[in-house]
This record gives C-alpha cells, sequence and structure tokens, in this order.
C-alpha cells in the first residue's frame, strides 16, 4: 500500500470517529438531567474516548504525510 492511500484511508477513519463522537454525545445529552443520568456519564465517557482516538489518528496522518513528501 502507498501513503497515500493510507493517508485516505486515515482520514476517512478520521471523519468516521469525528461522527461517532457528535452522536455518542447527542444521545449523552438527552439523559444528562434524567434518572438515568448513568447513562450520560457512560457516554461522556465513550465520546472523550472517541475523540482521543481521533487526535491518535490526526498525528498519524501528519506523521505519515511527512513521511510521504
Amino acid at each position: 500500500m502507498s501513503a497515500s492511500s493510507d493517508l485516505a484511508e486515515l482520514s476517512t477513519l478520521r471523519s468516521q470517529l469525528e461522527d461517532l463522537a457528535r452522536r455518542v454525545e447527542a444521545v449523552a445529552d438527552r439523559y444528562e438531567d434524567t434518572a438515568d443520568s448513568q447513562i450520560a456519564s457512560d457516554l461522556y465517557a465513550a465520546e472523550r474516548t472517541l475523540v482521543s482516538a481521533r487526535r491518535a489518528v490526526d498525528k498519524a496522518i501528519g506523521a505519515l504525510g511527512d513521511l510521504a513528501r
């Protein structure tokens, strides 16, 4: 595989992680001020994990981009 195809794949994954984080946060928001607020807490933790994963992918994209130059 070439670096450009890997960059494209990582870019797609980054977008998916970003979308998933937004969607998980939206569900969490619906439970935030309810008797089921623990659900919101768990989902916010999942959202933070997805954001962290997106940042790691961003770093990999940057490193791979440096190699491709």
